[in-house]
């Protein structure tokens, strides 16, 4: 991850693996210089559509405002939220559309052309449903050493229509957008995410590390 002035201030890993019950199971992790910790971890399905399982997230240390951890399993029906010190758990029924921690998966498997809809849950500690759309936006130039490529630029635009109260002042009039670049098909693969990692958060940028190889 890079901060607005370019300066690397974490660095991390993404894994997908098969898991039990026909599910894969992903897991995104940034550790940061300042100690802060990312840890994002999901399952889903993927018979025919995409469809999200279950869902675990924290965030803590300087780099956030806040300490987080919520979670939620599509086969309990239940959710549990921590924000600081306040905490707030109980039943909870997942749309078919959530996509919390699955945004990049289900660009690359967006077909061109199209526009995506779909939900995310946002946590105060109570849970929020926010719309979202995923569309592309144009096509931007790139580097593979010499190599010239073209890569895709997407957007995932959050909607506050119909929300009030807490969750419409935690997250602003203007909710921020997140705008990722794929490479094209037939095999989309990621290049670049530019946006907030967290609400009313900076500006961030992850890409690819660049392999460094111990001195003999």
């Amino acid at each position: 991850i890079r901060a607005a002035d370019g300066n690397v201030i974490a660095h991390g890993e993404l894994v997908q693996a098969p898991g039990a019950k026909h599910r894969w199971e992903s897991r995104l992790v940034f550790r940061f210089k300042d100690g802060s910790l990312w840890d994002e971890k999901i399952a889903f399905t993927q018979d025919k559509v995409f469809r999200l399982m279950s869902y675990h997230h924290v965030e803590r240390g300087p780099s956030f405002p806040e300490a987080m951890e919520v979670s939620f399993d599509r086969d309990t029906g239940r959710y549990r939220a921590r924000v600081d010190d306040k905490t707030d758990e109980g039943k909870i029924d997942l749309p078919e559309d959530l996509h919390n921690g699955m945004t990049l998966t289900l660009l690359k498997n967006l077909p061109s052309g199209t526009t995506g809809t779909g939900q995310i849950l946002a946590f105060t500690p109570k849970p929020h449903r926010i719309a979202t759309e995923l569309r592309a936006e144009g096509e931007d130039k790139f580097f593979i050493g010499d190599a010239a490529r073209t890569a895709t630029r997407y957007l995932l635009k959050m909607d506050l229509k119909g929300l009030t109260g807490v969750i419409a002042t935690v997250i602003g009039k203007d909710p921020p957008d997140l705008r990722y670049w794929l490479t094209p098909a037939p095999a989309p693969g990621f290049v670049k995410l530019e946006g907030p990692m967290f609400l009313k958060g900076p500006t961030w940028r992850i890409e690819f590390a660049v392999p460094r190889w111990p001195e003999r």
